[in-house]
């Protein structure tokens, strides 16, 4: 996983509550049995004008030449929620977001960024108010900086402090999925093991030894 330390990209506001992971990927999009190839699915509904379709919709704000190359999403309070699908974080991170900035957000989906690469920045709804009109001005131009060691969002001359939870950090900084960090424990896991198998061998005997559910 890619590390998050500090990142600075074009920021696209999507100033509505509730957007739900249908809308952020519509459930008719997850035809795929890998994370490749969800990007074109994001905002399908609102991305393109029929369901189904690749027609792009000119109004929808992604679509919008300002907003081209966009990595930092700007929203509204419970961004991610409804069903805890993590095709919707994929869908992003294959779009190539790397935050989300918003008053709020669903839990799963927040844990779910987390898992995944992208850093979701809570801030309050004046803060958001204020970040998307300064972008707004002059979306290429205005791009967002985003400082995960310092928890800092800056554009332009105005500046925001957030706070994430310390593990949460941790994980985004190092590019570390749970996974990785449990294998950060190699070492002690493999020592583990070897004592497991030397006080439990009847655990690891080989199936040729088991007849009719009895060990021999």
């Amino acid at each position: 996983m890619k590390p998050f330390v500090t990142h600075t990209g074009i920021a696209a506001p999507l100033l509505r509550r509730n957007i739900d992971t249908d809308a952020i990927i519509p459930s008719r999009e997850m035809k795929r049995v890998s994370k490749r190839g969800l990007g074109e699915g994001l905002f399908a509904g609102w991305r393109y004008t029929l369901p189904g379709g690749r027609e792009l919709n000119p109004a929808f704000v992604l679509n919008q030449p300002d907003y081209a190359g966009t990595s930092i999403l700007v929203a509204l309070d419970n961004f991610g929620c409804g069903s805890s699908r993590e095709h919707a974080v994929w869908a992003l991170a294959e779009y190539g977001i790397r935050a989300v900035v918003a008053s709020g957000f669903g839990a799963i989906f927040h844990t779910n960024c987390i898992r995944n690469g992208i850093l979701p920045v809570r801030l309050d709804e004046a803060s958001i108010a204020a970040l998307a009109e300064k972008v707004q001005q002059d979306p290429q131009k205005n791009q967002v900086t985003i400082d995960l060691q310092t928890c800092l969002v800056q554009c332009g001359d105005l500046l925001w402090p957030f706070s994430l939870d310390e593990s949460a950090r941790y994980l985004l900084l190092n590019g570390l999925d749970p996974i990785a960090l449990t294998l950060q424990q190699r070492r002690a896991i493999d020592v583990f093991e070897q004592v497991r198998r030397k006080e439990h061998t009847w655990a690891y005997a080989p199936m040729e030894d088991c007849v009719e559910g009895v060990w021999s």
